[in-house]
């Protein structure tokens, strides 16, 4: 099933879900060419709304809508988890594999909280193309990169549900109800409600966000790698959420 999402997924997000449209219309025009049309100018603007920096904006609005955690809020905490977002399998100057941008992202600021808050730490992420597991990477980086230990690996999970529902699992068996969940902003609501179903009060610790900030609007506000790399994620991210309320 993981697979299967995985396909479905490619088949629907940017570059390859608009290209399939933009390559069907194309196809089309021969036999019919006002819906050859149709599907070719639709595929050009579902590229054009997944890369341009304002209607990247526009997708992230809601998803990026949690507020960054405040030091207060991790008092009543029992430990800091920390989601895996991915690894990089060729890294010959880390030895082999080390963990990706966005997992090094997650990593960097749950280490700081757990160092303003002294909270042990619960890394989560397995292997899905069945390399060394992320939360091993994860953990190799805290300990050996920020000096930060690593209480709880959790290294079977290959989604958010996964995590949520094997990480409980450790904690609840250490007595732990109320955790610092670390991710990336448009993920958070996704995780959130992932791992509340798995039974933990969640406070949610959110980093990495791909909104466009004031320094930006000095920038050409023209389509560019930073801004596709957004659009795709929140297009990820909805999708997953509409699966979440589908399966329900």
């Amino acid at each position: 099933m993981f697979f299967v999402k995985k396909l479905i997924a490619l088949l629907l997000l940017p570059p390859l879900g608009p290209l399939i449209v933009i390559c069907a219309g194309l196809l089309l025009q021969r036999w019919r060419p006002r819906t050859g049309r149709l599907l070719a100018w639709s595929g050009l603007a579902l590229t054009l709304l997944a890369t341009t920096p304002r209607m990247v904006d526009a997708l992230l609005d809601d998803l990026e809508d949690v507020a960054v955690v405040q030091p207060a809020q991790l008092a009543d905490a029992g430990a800091i988890v920390i989601l895996g977002g991915g690894a990089r399998t060729n890294a010959p100057e880390f030895g082999g594999q080390t963990v990706n941008r966005l997992t090094l992202e997650r990593v960097r600021y749950g280490a700081r909280l757990a160092r303003q808050s002294g909270l042990p730490v619960l890394v989560s992420g397995g292997a899905p193309s069945g390399s060394q597991p992320e939360a091993e990477l994860m953990k190799t980086a805290l300990e050996e990169d920020f000096r930060l230990p690593v209480k709880w690996v959790e290294a079977a999970s290959l989604d958010t549900r996964d995590n949520a529902r094997m990480s409980a699992a450790l904690l609840q068996a250490a007595s732990v109800k109320r955790v610092v969940l670390v991710t990336h902003a448009a993920h958070m609501h996704r995780a959130v409600e992932a791992f509340e179903a798995a039974g933990l009060e969640v406070v949610p610790a959110p980093t990495g966000f791909f909104r466009r900030g004031p320094a930006d609007d000095t920038l050409p506000r023209l389509p560019n790698m930073n801004s596709a790399y957004a659009g795709t994620y929140a297009i990820h991210e909805w999708l997953g959420l509409l699966a979440y309320r589908l399966s329900r």
